[in-house]
């Protein structure tokens, strides 16, 4: 394969590699994405049970290894704080997908012009 791709011109040679780089970062996108997804589920699901509790109850959180006893408004604050800047990065994250769909999309199209021509057999 690789003595295929030393036979195509350079200017196609560097979008094949450019094209796999694109894949390669896209995945990792997809990948961060996927865990701020899992993260605001479960903000979502630990703010919903904080809602049930009474106004004093004793609540512990976790910080490392450790369970520190915490009052309910400031957990309840630090998850709205991390729910916000996880819904930020989750933005910013649908942005850069966007975008690298958007370059795969057009290096697609001018590697199939380039190679429509090419016989590599």
């Amino acid at each position: 394969m690789s003595g295929e791709i030393s036979k195509l011109p350079p200017q196609t040679q560097e979008r094949l590699l450019r094209l796999q780089q694109l894949q390669q970062t896209l995945q990792a996108i997809l990948a961060q994405k996927q865990q701020v997804d899992l993260e605001l589920t479960e903000i979502a699901q630990a703010l919903s049970e904080l809602q049930k509790l009474p106004d004093n109850p004793i609540i512990y959180k976790t910080i490392g290894s450790l369970l520190i006893k915490a009052e309910k408004e400031k957990v309840n604050a630090d998850l709205d704080e991390r729910k916000e800047l996880l819904n930020t990065r989750a933005t910013v994250l649908r942005k850069q997908e966007e975008r690298l769909r958007g370059q795969l999309k057009d290096l697609q199209t001018k590697l199939q012009k380039d190679l429509s021509p090419v016989s590599l057999s």
